[in-house]
């Protein structure tokens, strides 16, 4: 089993950043991908940021040029770089991992971005 933890989230004004992390804990395992999704009320969850060890970051357009994803191997720790950080950001935002293990895919618990006016 893959354990995510993320942390960092919390209330923002407009304009602010936060860096939210992910740290993934277990035995035996090796990541392949890490993500992050995010989920605002009413809506269906959706990638903001991917990142592998072999391709480039991805991100959703309604991020790029402000969110920026990053990852410690070493550490097993992806990070979540967020600036200009508007309204419409404001989602739980979840960890995703990829290993090489089955089920293969892992989540973590969320936290919780809000983006005060």
């Amino acid at each position: 089993q893959v354990q995510l933890v993320e942390s960092g989230g919390g209330l923002v004004q407009s304009g602010g950043s936060l860096r939210l992390s992910c740290v993934a804990s277990g035995r035996g395992f090796r990541i392949k991908a890490m993500d992050w999704y995010r989920q605002a009320p009413g809506k269906e969850r959706e990638l903001v940021a991917a990142i592998t060890d072999s391709t480039s970051p991805t991100y959703a357009d309604s991020v790029k040029g402000r969110f920026t994803i990053s990852g410690d191997g070493g550490k097993n720790t992806v990070y979540l770089q967020m600036n200009s950080l508007n309204l419409e950001d404001t989602a739980v935002y979840y960890c995703h991992a990829r290993v090489n293990y089955y089920p293969y895919n892992y989540w973590g618990k969320g936290t919780q971005v809000t983006v005060s006016s």
